[in-house]
């Protein structure tokens, strides 16, 4: 579009104006500046990011999961890009590939705790609709996406129902005849439930009853039924991750007859297989996901790089992979080795996001068996190799946290400081909580009482203005 249709201003102001109106909830009139703020710079991907969180809130879901997808076309691992990706998915209701990017967010950007989070909504959400229900424990005071979904849904019901006449009042639109058996393999044990909540349509005289709430008790129960049937047709088409065994054994064994795949069909499988690996350590099974990574590691070092055009990348990334997998399993010795493996092999092939991956790993490793020093040494190597603000911050961080647990103040001090600077570019407010309290840490143990209150005073305000209630609590 020409320039001068767009109206007078930059396009700092624009993206100003739009976040602005965001966070006051007019996401129509944000949505129109950032437009504006596109034709300006077309492509931006925080941009496409603020946008895609306006239509997320306005239910276009559609033109979100777009903005998403499209601030990620030249940079995979762009963090916010791809936390609104996992978002937009995980409200679509699409949990099993939302959990996919939330945990290649979290292995990317493990400062962030927005993936962390994200990972455990997802499989509390995924465990909801397949899972045990008295094994899911889902808190109040976080992770309500979900239930704000099944609420919406209820809503929408009541609003059809409230449209049926009398006679119609407990017979719902007839579903496509399905095997009881495939419907019963697609919800499991919930199958029973939505088996009950038929049954009791037929007694007119509990439908006609509300509950202390003034809630009818027929719009419970088709509230309920209409969801189980939504459910159980998204995981018919889908054909979820989870229920895919069989047929990954199936291409397992076709990989296996046929020795000379085209580059293209091996392409598809490693990023299916890496998928896979990325799921069981998200699903909490570390064991499988190590033992499929050492197999898929085996096999690519038996190909070609004109199979694999990506080799060296990929086995840097098992190498990786089967790091943070024996980290969760409580091995750190051999997940010290494996990320050092990981760190030679992008030394000796000039891999340098490789090095800067294998180093930060190396580093968690330390710090999470107490070897502070090694911990510090390490990062320190890998500062020169930081990219943007927001890993520097958490780099930062995470060295003056090691100097406060030596009892070195000063040094603690001077990375507190690094990592608020860096959290003030990129205008992070949850690290600036974060780099401010350990600052004010710092402050006390060098017994500047005053500047430690005035600091700690800050990251208060910054814990209210993130809605984080247990950074709050500690800090008073």
């Amino acid at each position: 579009m020409a320039a001068a249709e767009v109206p007078p201003g930059t396009f700092s102001s624009f993206m100003s104006e739009g976040t602005q109106l965001g966070r006051r909830g007019e996401h129509d009139k944000a949505v129109s500046c950032f437009n504006h703020a596109l034709k300006l710079r077309a492509g931006d991907k925080d941009c496409l990011v603020a946008r895609s969180k306006c239509y997320l809130k306005l239910g276009d879901v559609e033109n979100a999961l777009k903005d998403a997808e499209a601030s990620l076309q030249h940079d995979k691992t762009f963090s916010k890009g791809l936390y609104q990706k996992a978002e937009t998915l995980y409200t679509m209701g699409d949990f099993e590939f939302a959990l996919v990017f939330y945990h290649r967010g979290h292995r990317l950007h493990p400062e962030l705790l927005q993936f962390r989070l994200g990972i455990e909504k997802c499989q509390e959400a995924i465990l909801n609709c397949i899972g045990s229900p008295s094994s899911v424990k889902l808190e109040s005071k976080e992770d309500l996406c979900f239930v704000s979904r099944q609420a919406e849904s209820k809503k929408a019901n009541q609003k059809l129902q409230s449209k049926l006449t009398k006679e119609q009042k407990w017979t719902r639109k007839q579903q496509p005849v399905r095997n009881p058996k495939i419907e019963r393999q697609l919800l499991g044990e919930f199958y029973a439930d939505k088996a009950y909540l038929e049954k009791l349509l037929k007694d007119k005289d509990l439908m006609e009853s509300s509950t202390k709430q003034g809630i009818k008790v027929v719009d419970l129960v088709l509230g309920g039924i209409s969801y189980l049937d939504t459910r159980s047709e998204f995981w018919r088409q889908q054909q979820p991750i989870y229920a895919r065994v069989r047929e990954r054994k199936l291409r397992q064994q076709r990989w296996i007859r046929d020795k000379k795949q085209k580059p293209a069909e091996i392409g598809r499988y490693l990023a299916k297989t890496m998928e896979d690996i990325d799921m069981l350590l998200a699903g909490g099974s570390p064991e499988e996901s190590c033992k499929k990574a050492e197999r898929v590691l085996k096999k690519i070092q038996g190909w070609s790089e004109e199979e694999v055009p990506n080799k060296k990348e990929l086995i840097g990334s098992l190498h990786s992979c089967i790091g943070d997998a024996q980290l969760e399993m409580g091995r750190p010795a051999a997940a010290l080795q494996s990320h050092g493996r990981d760190l030679e092999f992008a030394r000796q092939n000039h891999l340098p996001d490789a090095a800067s991956r294998a180093l930060g790993n190396i580093g968690r490793v330390y710090a999470r068996t107490g070897q502070f020093q090694r911990a510090i040494d390490t990062w320190e190597e890998k500062i020169p190799m930081t990219k943007s603000s927001l890993e520097k911050t958490w780099l930062f961080h995470e060295i003056g946290r090691c100097y406060l647990e030596l009892n070195k103040a000063e040094a603690a001090q001077n990375y507190g400081q690094k990592s608020l600077q860096a959290a003030d570019e990129e205008g992070d407010a949850e690290w600036q909580l974060h780099a401010t309290v350990l600052v004010a840490e710092t402050q006390v143990k060098l017994k500047d009482y005053w500047s430690a209150i005035l600091n700690f005073e800050r990251a208060l305000e910054k814990a209210k203005l993130v809605h984080n209630e247990a950074a709050r609590k500690a800090i008073v």
